[in-house]
């Protein structure tokens, strides 16, 4: 097992490096000069020249590319161009936001997309599989951004049910003290008593989370049937069934506890591509997430803000994948 770990980071590890190499000589090619950017927009040549020299460009490329990896080994993402802030602070500022959005898509995910695809194996070829598959796919297929706005169109405009973005209210925001404890606004909310802003948080979060959990749904529900029609055929299965054991505990017990392999691995990797996806949900709600941080960071050409996201999105892929190995890892066949 323990070999088999140290295998698994190796490749994140050399997956990280790739990751660093291209985002940082892709920000060098790009049309930008970021030394005009840090030095602000009336800066004359010899600002933009100490700027030069301050930011460390004017070194050679492997100097710098050097520079830039002994800072992501300590945890330095560097400096936005836009703000002059630590991007690592302004990341760990807007991040409690987006978890909470990812938070509630793994949730729906595990408790709604696991037993619709295991009642739909179970229901093969039957009106229920049928409305199953259709979900799955459609769930999966539809763009994110598209779903957003007819959630937006009909429970906002037509319907005037949830708000149509933002986190809180904006009565709220005015009238009452924000709650500011661990970052995570809902959490705070409750362990601190103010349920009138929980509750309002939560009437806020309903459609972006929505909008963020069908495609993970999607996708756990369509693995999960998949996996559990291969397994509800094994020998095992007919012989637990022939003993007299009842349905209920062989497919709930038996069946879908083989299948939470390759489920364990869609649900890791579904969260990393949620925490990508949420960029659109985030601009579309105004969520003020790392979406919203992103979206800024692109209007505004700040080029380290940017790779600062992608080293952080890959880590995060790179460390969930790595979960879901060390979950299927516990079946003994899969380390030999």
């Amino acid at each position: 097992m323990t070999k088999f770990i140290l295998r698994r980071v190796l490749l994140g590890i050399i997956v990280l490096l790739g990751v660093a190499f291209i985002t940082f000589f892709v920000a060098r090619v790009v049309p930008s000069n970021p030394a005009a950017k840090w030095a602000g927009p009336r800066a004359n040549q010899e600002q933009i020249a100490k700027a030069t020299i301050e930011l460390g460009l004017d070194k050679p490329l492997l100097v710098q590319f050097g520079k830039y990896l002994t800072d992501l080994i300590q945890g330095n993402l560097g400096h936005s161009l836009r703000t002059r802030r630590p991007i690592t602070q302004e990341l760990l500022e807007s991040l409690p936001a987006t978890v909470e959005l990812v938070l509630l898509s793994t949730i729906a995910a595990v408790f709604i997309g696991i037993p619709l695809g295991v009642i739909s194996a179970k229901r093969k070829d039957k009106m229920i599989d049928h409305f199953s598959r259709l979900f799955s796919i459609g769930a999966v297929s539809l763009p994110t951004f598209w779903i957003g706005l007819i959630l937006q169109l009909v429970f906002f405009r037509i319907l005037d049910i949830f708000p149509m973005g933002g986190q809180l209210s904006t009565e709220i925001k005015i009238l009452m003290d924000i709650p500011k404890v661990t970052g995570f606004l809902m959490f705070d909310c409750l362990i601190t008593g103010n349920f009138t802003i929980f509750f309002d948080a939560l009437w806020h979060i309903v459609l972006p989370g929505i909008t963020i959990a069908l495609y993970p749904i999607g996708l756990v529900a369509r693995m999960t049937r998949s996996a559990m029609l291969e397994i509800l055929n094994e020998d095992y299965i007919t012989a637990a069934r022939s003993y007299g054991l009842k349905e209920k505990t062989v497919l709930w017990s038996y069946a879908l506890k083989n299948s939470i392999g390759p489920t364990s691995t869609v649900v890791a990797l579904s969260i990393g591509y949620t925490l990508v996806n949420t960029f659109l949900t985030e601009s579309i709600f105004t969520w003020p997430g790392i979406g919203s941080y992103i979206s800024s960071a692109v209007i505004g050409n700040d080029y380290p803000a940017i790779m600062g996201v992608t080293i952080f999105s890959a880590f995060s892929y790179v460390l969930l994948n790595l979960a879901a190995d060390i979950i299927i890892a516990l079946d003994p066949r899969v380390r030999t």
